[in-house]
């Protein structure tokens, strides 16, 4: 009778995994990984890099973009070989590579409300980043219509999500994904193109425009929290991981390596041409948006703004999918509620809505999402794998990978702390015009 319960569960937990959106297909390509890491990782926050470069300066602008690069793609890269360094064994979602080096309990209370903060408040940010693209193309196309609201175009571009959010697990949304990370590469070649066809302006400064010490410090920690916002996609690595086949001869992390590395040659020719030219073009005249900087031609940053609302449809989607597996998880493993397509469809038509609203709702929600991310995107990208490594390999003390990780877990720290506080200055800059659903 043992034997059979125990048979039973077992059944039963298969079931579950089978329906679960991280765990239901494992029959992904190399090429999935790539695109759902470039569409993950390339945001549309590389259009506000020449923005941070001005706040940056050249040399530390530089630097800290390449040591960004160089950071987080060896973080990325040891969250690829843990993936399965328990043989027979997978760790399919950040929270239980987090269980595993720190235990049960306290690994999952370091790693999911940080992995939550990032995933749905990148969400609500795309929100209202597809909202404003769709009002920047609709303000070009027909400069003299009527005026449009920002709230109406974020419910036009969430309806997108009341239809795409019940595709079921990654494989379902690879096409969506691919759509995405062509067109991150498109608008980024446009933003780039456009601004060395403009030529270095005539009046071009490079000195900070803040005039006081203080202002010049804000800007500077503001800028890091925007280069940290740039690189986030590692909190869904470990879930594109999983929808890999793996054997003992053919480990999943091979193909996904092969995709990640694919995935950061063309992060680099998005992030650095366009980073590196606006700035050396429009210095610190730049705007936030390179786009709004350019402006002409019309055609050209009409199709860009256009590019980015398909983007953002795939890196919400991409967000999204661990969210619903954690939500889906809950309720069925934990309140024990079955398994349909009538809970997934209620569970995530809740989450499209309530994303839809705080975006609505809150009009700087950038700002707080740069505070927010000093705090979370920081270690969740740039020193927790480093930590997990140290915890669970232990490398001789003073060899070269201790002191790499160490190092990155110090970098990672600094901008943790650092980064939150020019965000919050311009939070409360903000609170000061604030306006409900404005």
């Amino acid at each position: 009778m043992g034997i059979d319960d125990e048979r039973e569960k077992h059944a039963r937990e298969k079931a579950i995994d089978d329906w679960l959106p991280i765990t239901s297909a494992r029959n992904a390509k190399w090429w999935y990984s790539a695109f759902h890491n470039v569409t993950a990782m390339v945001g549309a926050g590389v259009l506000s890099l020449p923005y941070a470069m001005a706040g940056l300066g050249w040399v530390l602008g530089v630097v800290i973009l390449v040591l960004s690069w160089i950071i987080t793609l060896y973080t990325l890269w040891q969250m690829v070989e843990m993936h399965e360094m328990v043989p027979g064994k997978r760790f399919d979602r950040y929270h239980e590579l987090g269980q595993y080096a720190f235990g049960e309990k306290l690994g999952l209370w370091i790693v999911v409300p940080q992995q939550l903060i990032v995933e749905v408040g990148v969400d609500i940010a795309y929100m209202i980043t597809g909202g404003k693209s769709l009002q920047k193309f609709h303000n070009i196309v027909c400069p003299d219509c009527k005026p449009i609201r920002t709230t109406c175009f974020i419910m036009i571009f969430a309806s997108v999500h009341f239809v795409l959010s019940h595709l079921p697990n990654f494989n379902s949304i690879s096409g969506v994904s691919f759509a995405a990370a062509l067109m991150s590469l498109t608008y980024s070649t446009i933003a780039w193109t456009a601004s060395a066809h403009k030529g270095v302006q005539s009046d071009v400064q490079y000195s900070y425009k803040a005039s006081s010490t203080p202002e010049k410090v804000f800007t500077f920690l503001s800028a890091l929290g925007d280069v940290a916002f740039a690189y986030a996609g590692h909190n869904v690595v470990l879930e594109i991981q999983a929808t890999i086949p793996s054997t003992p001869e053919k480990p999943s992390k091979r193909a996904m390596w092969k995709g990640v590395i694919f995935a950061y040659i063309v992060l680099a020719l998005c992030y650095f041409p366009v980073a590196l030219i606006g700035y050396s073009m429009f210095g610190n005249s730049v705007a936030d948006n390179i786009l709004i900087t350019l402006e002409k031609p019309r055609w050209l940053i009409a199709a860009a703004n256009m590019f980015v609302v398909i983007h953002v449809i795939g890196n919400y989607q991409i967000y999204a999918m661990p969210v619903f597996d954690m939500l889906e998880t809950l309720l069925v493993k934990k309140l024990k509620f079955a398994p349909s397509l009538k809970l997934r469809l209620i569970t995530r038509t809740l989450y499209v809505a309530f994303t839809m609203f705080i975006g609505m709702l809150i009009p700087f929600f950038g700002s707080l999402l740069g505070f927010l991310g000093g705090l979370v995107f920081a270690p969740t990208t740039y020193f927790l794998p480093c930590i997990m490594w140290l915890a669970v390999y232990k490398p001789r003390r003073f060899s070269l990978s201790w002191f790499a990780n160490w190092i990155c877990v110090i970098l990672g720290l600094a901008l943790m702390i650092l980064a939150p506080i020019g965000a919050l200055r311009q939070i409360i800059l903000s609170a000061k015009t604030y306006k409900l659903f404005s």
